[in-house]
């Protein structure tokens, strides 16, 4: 049995460090709220009906959003999110799974999920399970200044605390490459602070340019769409998996006069060319299955395979430690309770009896009397005993 474990753990390491096999994960994020922000919402949809035409699932996609815009009672279309006036498309449709919505859109939230530092209780669907071969793309919309972005207007999330973040996820080799993408008034500045490799960062504004809206729909009466990600959307409506795009190209696309803004492509981070790296890197599935030809030596990759299963669980191993030891003590508990209830009856069919005989009223079977008597100190000891 030990022998198959690390031949399995083998086969997983060999796997993963392969460059063309990949876990990539999209991380969607909305800060807003309030229904004056509509386009925010539909900015974050638009970039997460992309990400999974290109085949991405949801498992791997972490969708935060207020989700307050569909049901708003000023919405004229209610359960409903578009971006464009014509209303084509339905952005909140019934395959869209939200993972964080409403007050779950929070700076600690957030940074959590980044860095994998979650309660216990915290469900699969809000983990972002990235490895060492994993490539991240994370589009992050809202409100903000220099060198931060608000949360729902009550909070903020700074250069530093996102960079310190992605500090960390390189420490516990969460990914391999990153790629930031921001659509906010100064967004650029937002990457200022970022000191970790392998990661490139694409803001659509420059430090004191504002991220305009493109168009309102007068029918609900808001923009639905900025123009940065109306834009985006002009290229990548037209991405393949197969496409030879690169993000050098991509960030090129952008016209300064039509957005009224000069985007920004932070690239001293990245150890590769942009002009090499395929926009599908981040925004596709494109790992290709491997099958292998023959057992691997499990002695010589066993251990390695160990630590690298540590590092990629959902929990680390001394909280994987606690809730094993937890689900024990729960089992344990259970088990004392029924015993208990049987403990309880036994007591009150032997009072009964006593009670009885004592009055009169029924005479005690001794027989049956020793007999409760026997069970009743037996199951008193296994209580004791646990």
């Amino acid at each position: 049995m030990a022998r198959a474990l690390g031949l399995l753990l083998g086969l997983i390491l060999r796997a993963s460090s392969d460059a063309g096999e990949r876990n990539n994960w999209a991380v969607l994020v909305e800060t807003s709220r309030y229904w004056y922000n509509y386009r925010h919402a539909a900015n974050t949809l638009s970039f997460y009906h992309t990400v999974k035409r290109l085949g991405i699932p949801d498992s791997q996609i972490i969708l935060m959003m207020a989700e307050d815009v569909p049901c708003n009672s000023r919405n004229a279309k209610p359960g409903t999110v578009f971006n464009e006036r014509n209303h084509k498309l339905n952005l909140y449709g019934t395959e869209v799974e939200v993972d964080y919505r409403g007050d779950e859109v929070s700076v600690e939230n957030f940074l959590r999920l980044l860095t994998g530092r979650h309660p216990p209780s915290t469900p699969r669907n809000k983990r972002l399970l990235s490895d060492a071969s994993s490539n991240i793309f994370i589009f992050i919309t809202g409100h903000s200044g220099e060198e931060f972005i608000k949360f729902q207007d009550w909070e903020e999330l700074t250069s530093n605390d996102i960079a310190d973040a992605f500090k960390q996820m390189q420490q516990q080799r969460r990914y391999k490459q990153i790629f930031w993408v921001s659509d906010t008034c100064q967004a650029a500045t937002l990457q200022n602070q970022f000191y970790s490799p392998n990661i490139l960062a694409f803001g659509s504004s420059g430090k004191k340019e504002n991220s305009y809206s493109h168009h309102i729909d007068p029918e609900l009466g808001v923009a639905v769409i900025d123009r940065f990600t109306f834009h985006a959307l002009d290229k990548l409506e037209r991405l393949l998996p197969s496409s030879p795009e690169t993000v050098r190209s991509f960030t090129s696309w952008f016209n300064p006069v039509l957005l009224k803004a000069h985007p920004e492509l932070r690239a001293d981070l990245f150890q590769r060319d942009p002009a090499a790296t395929l926009l599908t890197e981040f925004l596709a599935s494109t790992g290709r299955p491997r099958f292998q030809g023959g057992l691997l030596p499990a002695a010589s990759a066993q251990g390695a395979a160990i630590d690298l299963a540590k590092r990629n669980a959902s929990l680390p191993s001394p909280a994987v430690e606690r809730v094993l030891s937890s689900q024990w003590e729960a089992s344990v508990l259970h088990f004392q309770s029924q015993v208990d209830d049987l403990w309880a009856q036994l007591k009150a069919k032997m009072l009964l009896a006593v009670e009885g005989g004592f009055q009169g009223t029924k005479e005690v079977d001794r027989g049956q009397l020793l007999l409760w008597l026997s069970v009743f100190s037996f199951v008193g000891l296994g209580a004791a005993a646990l």
